[in-house]
């Protein structure tokens, strides 16, 4: 479930975009001034963050930047400060977007919906967890900060992995995807080879990510 961090201090308006944002499924965590919406932050790194100007403890601008700081958050300011002068300082602080109040509920749940949509697909292209870094549209693989070169048979089988986390891969299915539409034959024991082969290249003691289901297929079981 993605998440998102709201701060604004107006309770009844918070009240409502908390209803709107979960009716839509997405976790809210609903802060009312800068203080606690960085409580929240350190707790729990949000995907999306929207954000009033005017709070009780400070401007909105300072927190974007904050939070900018930290980790490449998209924010959205809602707020009733509709100068010229102010859209561009929160563009500026690092905003993804600058809604003015009043504003349709319609229209920003679209806006957060397309975010969350990009947000997901890039995830999807990219995972790093400090030790291993995988990237799925430049295929690049390092660990510990170095490159780590892999065959083209065994980066097609990190993207399987990559787009299937958590997930069974029977012995079936990834021969399938990764060698029938050449016309090769490839058995289980090449599969296993090529397997063991990333493994020795991307896992050390500390740090597994291909579990072997016996007598069924592999599974990603990294984060």
């Amino acid at each position: 479930m993605q998440k998102i961090l709201l701060i604004e201090d107006d309770h009844e308006l918070n009240q409502a975009l908390c209803y709107a944002l979960e009716k839509e499924n997405y976790k809210v965590s609903s802060a009312f001034s800068i203080t606690e919406a960085k409580t929240y932050y350190t707790k729990a790194v949000p995907d999306l963050i929207l954000l009033d100007v005017n709070l009780p403890d400070g401007e909105g601008f300072a927190f974007c930047k904050w939070a900018k700081e930290q980790n490449d958050i998209p924010v959205i300011f809602l707020t009733a400060r509709d100068l010229e002068e102010d859209a561009l300082t929160g563009f500026d602080s690092g905003a993804e977007d600058y809604v003015t109040k009043p504003f349709s509920m319609k229209i920003l749940l679209k806006k957060i919906n397309l975010i969350m949509k990009r947000i997901a697909k890039e995830s999807l292209s990219v995972f790093d967890d400090g030790y291993l870094s995988i990237d799925l549209k430049r295929a690049k693989v390092t660990v510990q900060g170095k490159d780590c070169p892999v065959t083209p048979t065994e980066f097609r089988l990190l993207k399987q992995f990559a787009a299937n986390k958590g997930q069974l891969l029977t012995y079936n299915v990834l021969l399938e995807r990764l060698w029938d539409s050449g016309g090769q034959f490839v058995d289980k024991h090449t599969l296993a080879v090529n397997i063991n082969r990333l493994r020795g290249k991307i896992e050390d003691e500390e740090h597994r990510y291909i579990s072997n289901v016996y007598g069924m297929g592999y599974q990603w079981i990294g984060s």
